[in-house]
Order: C-alpha cells, then sequence, then structure tokens
C-alpha cells in the first residue's frame, strides 16, 4: 500500500534536509475526506460491526459464530493437532478438535474473510482478482502463524501470534520484495482498523466512559509535550522546515502515520518529507514493539499498567496493539483506552489547531518573504480562511465502529440477564475475540513484509535524531504516568467475560 498522496508545499522553503523517499505505508493512514466507498476507514467500520452484527444474529437464533472460528488447539505433539485430544482445566475435562475437525471452519473463516475484504476491494478500486489471490496466500501465512503460536514451545515463551507474525513478515520483506506476490493484499489500514472495531465488541461500553476522562487527559499531556519537543528540536535545534517539524510532531505524539500523514496535508507539508515521517515512525513503532514488551515484563508491571504505557507511548494502532496482545486482555483494553480513546480520536483538533497556525502564521509569513522579494505591497496580500470541516474529514471513521460495537455489547449483555451471560461469552465474544486475532496477524504481517529498513539511511541524521529525542521523552513520561503515577487506576480496569 502506498502512503497518500499529499499536496506539495507551494510556498519557498528550504530544502536542504529534503530527501527523495519512496515509502510503502505500513500501519494505518487518516480517513480520505468524505469519500464513504472509497475509504479503507468506512469500510473498517462496516466489516467490523458487520461481523458483530452476523454474531449477534447468529447467537440469537441459537446458533454461533463459532462456525466461523478456527479453533486451533494448544499442542505439543503432531498427532493432538490433527487429532485433538481431552484437555483437564480447572479440574474440567473437555474434548478439543483437531484440525481433521476443524478445517470446515477454516474453511469458512476464509471465505468469510475473502468475502468481506474481497467487496471492499472493489469499491476501493483494487484489482478483486488479484486481491483475492493475494489474501488467500495471507491468509494461508497466517494460519501457519497461529499454528505455531498455540505450540507448548510458542506458549512457553509468550510468543504470541501478533508478533510471531510481525518477525517472519520483516524477514521476508526485508530479503525479498514480495508485495507484488500479494496482488494488494496487504492491507495494512483496513486490517488493524477492523480489528479495533471487532475490539470494541469485547469492551464494555461503561468501561469506556470510567476510563475515558483519564485515559484523555494523560494521553493530552504526552502528546502536548511529546509535540512541542519534537518540533522544537527539529525547526530550533536541527534548522528544519516548520512544517516537516510539525508533522514528524504530529507522528511521534497523537497517532503515527495516521497523524503524520493528516497534519502533512494540514499544514501543505513537502510531500516527500511526510514519506520521511512515515520511515521514521514504523521504524520507531516496530522498536517500541520489543523495547515496550521487554521492559514491562523485567520491570513486572500488572497487565494493565503495561498496556496503559503502551498505549502513551507506542506510535502507531498495529504496533500497539501487537505489544499489548502479550498482556492479555485486559492489556489490550488499557492500550486501547489510551490509544483510540485517549489519542486517535482527537486528530482531527490536531490537524485543526496546526491548520490554524500554518495558514495564520507560516503561510503568511513565507507570503510576505515572497511579496518583499517581488517588491510587492505586503498589505494587498489576501487573507486565507481556515476549513473547519477538516475536524469531520480527518476524523478516523474506524472509531466510531469501535464506539458502536462496544456500546452494541453493552446492550445486549444488560438486556440478555445474568442466565445469558455464559453463553454470550462463549458463543458471541470469544468467536469475535478470534476473528480479531486474525484480522491482527493479517495486519502485522503486512506490516513486516512492507516494511524496508534500508529505506532510512536515506533521510538524513536530522529528522531521526528528533524524532528519536521526542521519543525518549514519550516513552519516559508515559512509564511515568502509567507505572508510577496512575499503576491502581490501569491495573483495575474491567474487561468483558
Amino acid at each position: 500500500m502506498t502512503a497518500s498522496t499529499i499536496p506539495s508545499n507551494a510556498t519557498a522553503a528550504s530544502t536542504k534536509q529534503t530527501q527523495k523517499t519512496t515509502v510503502k505505508e505500513a500501519v494505518p493512514a487518516a480517513a480520505e475526506g468524505n469519500k464513504i466507498l472509497g475509504s479503507e476507514d468506512w469500510w473498517a467500520v462496516f466489516i467490523g460491526l458487520g461481523i458483530v452484527v452476523l454474531g449477534f444474529v447468529l447467537w440469537a437464533a441459537g446458533s454461533s459464530l463459532n462456525l466461523f472460528a478456527a479453533k486451533i488447539p494448544g499442542w505439543g505433539t503432531w498427532s493432538f493437532l490433527f487429532g485433538g485430544g481431552d484437555v483437564t482445566k480447572n479440574g474440567a475435562t473437555t474434548h478439543a478438535a483437531g484440525l481433521a475437525e476443524r478445517w470446515p471452519n477454516i474453511v469458512l473463516l476464509f471465505v468469510l474473510f475473502a468475502a468481506v475484504f474481497g467487496i471492499a476491494a472493489y469499491f476501493l478500486k483494487l484489482k478483486v482478482s488479484a486481491f483475492l489471490g493475494g489474501f488467500l496466500a495471507l491468509f494461508i501465512l497466517s494460519f501457519a502463524v497461529n499454528v505455531f503460536s498455540t505450540s507448548k514451545f510458542a506458549s512457553s515463551y509468550n510468543l504470541e501470534a501478533p508478533l510471531v507474525a510481525l518477525v517472519i513478515g520483516l524477514i521476508i520483506g526485508n530479503i525479498v520484495n514480495a508485495e507484488g506476490f500479494f496482488g494488494g493484499a496487504l492491507r495494512t489500514e483496513l486490517y488493524v482498523k477492523v480489528g479495533i472495531v471487532l475490539l470494541g465488541a469485547t469492551l464494555p461500553f461503561t468501561t469506556i466512559l470510567s476510563a475515558g476522562p483519564v485515559a484523555f487527559l494523560q494521553a493530552t499531556f504526552i502528546a502536548v509535550s511529546t509535540f512541542l519537543v519534537i518540533y522544537f528540536v527539529a525547526s530550533k535545534g536541527f534548522g528544519l522546515d516548520k512544517r516537516f517539524a510539525a508533522t514528524l510532531g504530529a507522528g511521534g505524539s497523537i497517532c503515527g502515520v495516521s497523524a503524520g500523514i493528516a497534519v502533512g496535508s494540514a499544514v501543505k507539508s513537502r510531500k516527500e518529507h511526510v514519506s520521511a515521517v512515515i520511515s521514521i515512525v514504523v521504524v520507531w513503532a516496530i522498536i517500541s514493539i520489543f523495547l515496550l514488551t521487554g521492559l514491562s515484563k523485567a520491570f513486572g508491571l500488572p497487565d494493565g499498567v503495561a498496556g496503559a504505557w503502551i498505549g502513551t507511548s507506542e506510535f502507531a494502532d498495529a504496533a500497539g496493539v501487537t505489544a499489548a496482545s502479550s498482556f492479555g486482555e485486559q492489556g489490550i483494553a488499557a492500550f486501547t483506552l489510551m490509544k483510540v480513546v485517549g489519542r486517535d480520536i482527537f486528530i482531527g483538533v490536531w490537524c485543526l489547531i496546526l491548520a490554524f497556525i500554518a495558514i495564520t502564521y507560516w503561510d503568511r509569513q513565507d507570503r510576505v518573504a515572497e511579496a518583499k522579494a517581488a517588491g510587492k505591497d505586503v498589505n494587498a496580500l489576501p487573507k486565507q480562511k481556515l476549513d473547519v470541516s477538516q475536524i469531520w474529514h480527518r476524523f478516523p471513521k474506524f472509531v466510531i465502529g469501535f464506539f458502536v460495537a462496544s456500546i452494541f455489547l453493552t446492550i445486549v449483555i444488560a438486556t440478555a440477564g445474568a442466565g445469558s451471560s455464559a453463553s454470550i461469552s462463549n458463543d458471541l465474544i470469544a468467536p469475535v475475540k478470534e476473528l480479531r486475532t486474525w484480522a491482527f496477524t493479517f495486519t502485522f504481517l503486512s506490516i513486516g513484509l512492507t516494511t524496508r529498513f534500508k529505506q532510512l539511511s536515506s533521510l538524513g541524521w536530522k529528522p531521526i535524531a528528533a524524532f528519536s529525542i521526542g521519543a525518549v521523552v514519550n516513552i519516559i513520561l508515559g512509564f511515568i504516568l502509567s507505572a508510577v503515577l496512575l499503576p491502581g487506576f490501569w491495573s483495575t480496569i474491567s474487561v468483558a467475560a
């Protein structure tokens, strides 16, 4: 997937640090204005909510979304993997079906995903036949990843499917250029946002309401601090263009590539500067997966605290979910509250603020400089107006799906009554969680397969250094807030059963 096109800065600006780099987008981008059927953001909402509604309809009819759940058993021998057997847990013995029994469900899972993503591919104007062929290859690779991650060997080292998918993707992607082989099926933005919408169906809305204000305040403090550090280090310390510095700051403080692309468009940053931000964010996001996961485990942080730290200091939704998945459902819930509720939903507001600054100050400074150089009257320059509609255009629409799914789950649980709680957990929430894991596995494979470490060599050291200084500040402040000041709050975050 290529990075979204950003309008070039038409003003006279120094190109001393301009880097001619073409970058593949490996993490989510911002929604494309109001083009509903042409936006991966909206299709993530349609697909995610469609799956949730399908699960509810099947459950209400006495069936289950488990029809589409692979349910690969935890295995220690090949015979158990294929043939299954009895498993004893908490004193109760149950039969775990092997692949020989589960293959019809695995086929149905592929058919479901191929159908919904294939429809999306058609409206996104992709070549559907090539997409489906590539998606088949991606599904088979994801199946292998999930089989490995359920083995006793992988479980003993906490090698969750998302992390395994990322590592395999990075190895393959940096040895050979496999993107053409997948026929446009490496749609990171689509997969991760579908996964996040499905995540909403496993996170009660009551939890969001109780934790939202804290997540917002923590995220706002971190975002403002990190942005200012990166911006002033880049513009004042290293002399980079103000728009480039703002785009770097947005990528490091708000929501990674999504913010970099959206803010780059809002402030009219140069296209190659946005591409540079994408590369830096992707690499730092991957570094942070291992860094934050390793430090959280080394410090013995509770799952919720680790998830909050990751949600505060990770730079991309997909990378953050990868790291948070190592800390169970509570870790994922805390991450989601911090990243989605605390950071992602305000991207439109950030775009408006920075667009206002760009139009009011930076653009006028450039026009004044140009007018003076041309001997024109500065007072005769026309005034530009700010387009407030950017707030909606740049708002990440998948967040709407996340909230709707959460509210829907909460209503179902409340109206069904306590007697149906076990059924809802086993036949509705559990299969949604499994489909969510598959969506994230597609995401992490796509990230790895589209990431090229060698691209960093052409960026120059100044933007990398400015971003890295801000990243270090972000990680330190995130730890202080999550693990020192608010550990009691984040360690008690509730999740759906």
